[in-house]
């Protein structure tokens, strides 16, 4: 059961991948043939408003629930110039102190996107008029992630001690 949990956000992100794909692929066809058709035809064009509204959402969750994702894999750049020159115990100390400026900024992240749904709650997108809200969820959601992930990666061994 845990281990499914622990899986959500990765099925989350490959649905919104799908959901950006399929979502992407339906805009091209509506702007370019749909609304070509309906032009030659001398039809009412087709309102695809929604779209772009779709796309903006599911990359904005798709963007935060990933990089809640590499923090947890340790997949993102890190630069290594002069730290692994230190030693040992030095590189893990500073390991541990970017772990807490990450869990400062996913924190930050919820934070203001949650004030950022309190602020919108009353506004909705105008195609599909979904509440405005859902939007910024996705920080909160995203930040809370990120920092809980990076709280677990302190505790966490690195993968050099499996190494030593």
């Amino acid at each position: 059961m845990l281990r499914f949990v622990a899986a959500i956000p990765r099925i989350a992100v490959t649905a919104l991948i799908v959901l950006a794909i399929v979502n992407l692929l339906i805009g091209v066809i509506f702007r370019y043939f749909v609304g070509a058709l309906t032009y030659y035809l001398d039809l009412d064009p087709i309102p695809f408003t929604w779209v772009e509204e779709v796309g903006e959402m599911s990359l904005a969750w798709l963007t935060l629930i990933g990089a809640a994702i590499g923090v947890r894999q340790r997949s993102h750049f890190t630069l290594h110039v002069f730290a692994h020159h230190l030693p040992r115990g030095i590189q893990v100390w500073t390991s541990r102190f970017n772990y807490i400026l990450i869990i400062g900024v996913g924190s930050l992240a919820a934070w203001y996107g949650y004030k950022l749904c309190l602020l919108n709650r009353t506004f909705a997108t105008p195609g599909l008029q979904i509440n405005l809200a859902w939007l910024y969820a996705s920080a909160v959601i995203g930040g809370t992630l990120i920092a809980m992930y990076a709280l677990s990666m302190i505790f966490a061994p690195s993968p050099e001690d499996n190494l030593l």
